[in-house]
C-alpha cells in the first residue's frame, strides 16, 4: 500500500471512529450544564459512553457515515486526478472494513452500489495554493442532520419571529429559526455553519465551509464574532435539548461566514451538524504522500465513561409478541428494555410494506428505524458493527398504516413522529420509543445475534430488513397510546421561547 493510500485510509477510519478534541470539549461543557437525572443528561451520558466505545473498539461512532466529503488544498501542478483515484480506493477499502456504511444510491433505480462509489460520490473539492504541502480534510455528515440544512431568501416571514428583512436583524432571526426547526431530528445538541450571501450554491458551500473551523475559535470579523456569541446564548434559551428531550443545551457551536451577493438575492444558508461532528484532516508531502501532521488534533481530550445513563433496574421489559394491554399501560417518560427479536425498517421497507406482505410475522412485534453497518465473516455469518436509530419523521406518511396493517406494537427511532402516527398509536395500541441518535456502538452492544435478513439484494445493506436478537435494548417512551407526545410538547414550548426572541436587538 502506498503512503498516500495508507494515510487516506487512516484519515477515514479516524474520522469515523474518533471525535476531535474541540468537539469533545463542547460535549464536556454540555454535560456540566445539564441537571443530573434529566432526560437530556441521560442522553448526553449515553452519547459519551458511545464515543468512548467507538474509540476503544475503532468502530463507527454513528452508523450513518453520510456522504464522505473531502476538501483538498494542493500545490500548483499537483496531480489531482491521481489523488482522486487514491481517495476512491480508500473510501472503498474503508467500506469493506466496516468503517463506512455503504451509502451511495442511484436516485433513479434506487440501487446501492455497496462500496460508496458512484456518480458524484465521494465528494471531492480541490483548491490550489502556494504552499508546498497537501492539506486533506474530511467531514462525515449523516443524513439526519443533512436533512435539517436550510436556506432562507430574504425578506421572508418566519414562524414565531415574524418578518426577517435584508439586514443583520433578519439574519439573526433566520439563524435562530434554523436551530428551532431542527428540533431533535438532526441529533441535537448540534453545531451550525452559516453562510451569509452568495448564490444558492455558494451560500451552502460557505455554510459547510464554516464546519471546518474549530468549535472554540474566534471569528476575526468583529460583527460576525458578536453574532456567533449572540446565537449561542439565545439559541440555548429555546431549551430543545439533547435529542429534542428538552434541556439547557441545544446548540454546541455556531460559526458564520460572509460573501458578497448580487442585489436581487439575499440568502442565509445554514448547515446543521449533529453532536457526532466527525471531521479531521491530514497534511502530507506532495511527492511521497508521507504524513506531515494531523489537523484538529493539537491537544488530547479524553472522555471518561459516565454513570447516570438508563435506569435499567426500574425499566419495563418488552418482549415480542407484546400485548395491547401492556402497551396501553405505558406512558411518556417510561424507560423500556427490549428483549428478544426486533426488525429493522427504513424508507424503502416502509414503501414496500404499503403494497406487500412482510417477510416475517410482525404481529405484536417491534420495528426499529435503523440502517446498520454490517460485515459478513468468512463463514457467511453477519455481524453488527454499528446500529443506532435513524430519523423517524421520514416514515410519517406510512407509519400509522403499517402499524395497523401488521399489528406492530412498538416503533423505535429518533426525533419523534407527527400527528398521523400519534393518532395511529392511539387507534392500534402502539408506542413510539426514542433511542439515542448516533449511539451506534452503545446499541450494537445490545445486539446478541443477527437472526437473518430480507430484501438485501433489492435495497442494499442500510435499507434491508434485518432480524436482530437483542438483550436489554433501552429506549424511552416519547409517544404513547393515549395521545401524548414529548416531541410535540417540546416543539410547542420552544416556539413560545422563540417568540420571546422576536424583538431581541442585535445590531
Amino acid at each position: 500500500m502506498s503512503a498516500i493510500r495508507e494515510n487516506l485510509l487512516s484519515l477515514i477510519t479516524e474520522t469515523s471512529t474518533n471525535l476531535p478534541p474541540d468537539v469533545r470539549r463542547a460535549l464536556k461543557r454540555a454535560q456540566l450544564q445539564e441537571e443530573f437525572g434529566t432526560r437530556a443528561a441521560l442522553a448526553l451520558n449515553t452519547i459519551v459512553d458511545n464515543i468512548v466505545s467507538a474509540e476503544e473498539d475503532v468502530q463507527p461512532i454513528c452508523q450513518d457515515t453520510g456522504m464522505p466529503t473531502f476538501v483538498v488544498h494542493c500545490p500548483v501542478g499537483y496531480n489531482q486526478l491521481k489523488l482522486a483515484e487514491d481517495v476512491r480506493w480508500a473510501v472503498e477499502e474503508a467500506t469493506r472494513l466496516g468503517k463506512l456504511r455503504p451509502n451511495s444510491v442511484d436516485p433513479l433505480t434506487g440501487k446501492n452500489t455497496g462500496n460508496n462509489l458512484g456518480e458524484g460520490t465521494p465528494v471531492m473539492h480541490f483548491h490550489q495554493w502556494e504552499k508546498d504541502e497537501v492539506d486533506i480534510r474530511l467531514i462525515l455528515k449523516g443524513g439526519g442532520c443533512e436533512n435539517k440544512n436550510i436556506q432562507y431568501a430574504l425578506p421572508t416571514d418566519l414562524p414565531g419571529l415574524g418578518r426577517a428583512g435584508r439586514d443583520l436583524d433578519g439574519i439573526r432571526k433566520c439563524i435562530l429559526h434554523a436551530v428551532y426547526q431542527a428540533q431533535g431530528y438532526g441529533c441535537s445538541a448540534g453545531f451550525i455553519g452559516v453562510g451569509i450571501g452568495g448564490d444558492r450554491t455558494t451560500g451552502y458551500e460557505l455554510a459547510k465551509e464554516q464546519l471546518f473551523r474549530l468549535a472554540d475559535d474566534v471569528n476575526p470579523n468583529e460583527t460576525l464574532r458578536e453574532l456567533e456569541e449572540y446565537v449561542m446564548e439565545k439559541a440555548n434559551l429555546l431549551e430543545i435539548g439533547t435529542m429534542g428531550f428538552g434541556g439547557k443545551v441545544t446548540l454546541l457551536g455556531c460559526k458564520i461566514g460572509v460573501m458578497n451577493r448580487i442585489p436581487a438575492s439575499f440568502y442565509v444558508s445554514v448547515a446543521y451538524n449533529c453532536w457526532a461532528f466527525r471531521r479531521l484532516g491530514i497534511v502530507v508531502q506532495p511527492e511521497t504522500g508521507e504524513l506531515v501532521r494531523w489537523l484538529y488534533r493539537d491537544s488530547e481530550e479524553k472522555l471518561e465513561r459516565p454513570t447516570g445513563g438508563f435506569d435499567v433496574d426500574n425499566a419495563i421489559v418488552l418482549k415480542a409478541p407484546i400485548s395491547e394491554e401492556q402497551i396501553r399501560s405505558l406512558k411518556v417518560g417510561d424507560v423500556v428494555l427490549i428483549e428478544g427479536t426486533l426488525h429493522t425498517g427504513r424508507d424503502e421497507l416502509h414503501k414496500y410494506l404499503m403494497h406487500n406482505d412482510a417477510p416475517v410475522d410482525l404481529n405484536g412485534g417491534v420495528l426499529y428505524h435503523c440502517g446498520p453497518v454490517m460485515l459478513k465473516d468468512e463463514s457467511g455469518e453477519w455481524h453488527v458493527k454499528a446500529a443506532g436509530p435513524t430519523t423517524s419523521s421520514r416514515e410519517e406518511p406510512y407509519q400509522a398504516d403499517i402499524i395497523e396493517k401488521f399489528g406492530i406494537r412498538a416503533v423505535i427511532g429518533k426525533g419523534g413522529m407527527g400527528k398521523k402516527t400519534l393518532a395511529g398509536l392511539q387507534k392500534s395500541g402502539a408506542v413510539y420509543l426514542n433511542a439515542i441518535g448516533g449511539a451506534a456502538q452503545y446499541y450494537a452492544r445490545c445486539i446478541e445475534k443477527v437472526n437473518g435478513v430480507d430484501l438485501i439484494e433489492e435495497f442494499g445493506v442500510p435499507e434491508a430488513m434485518w432480524h436482530l436478537q437483542v438483550h436489554a435494548f433501552p429506549a424511552i417512551v416519547t409517544m404513547d397510546s393515549h395521545g401524548n407526545s414529548l416531541h410535540q410538547d417540546v416543539e410547542e414550548a420552544s416556539l413560545v421561547k422563540l417568540e420571546d426572541l422576536k424583538e431581541t436587538v442585535f445590531s
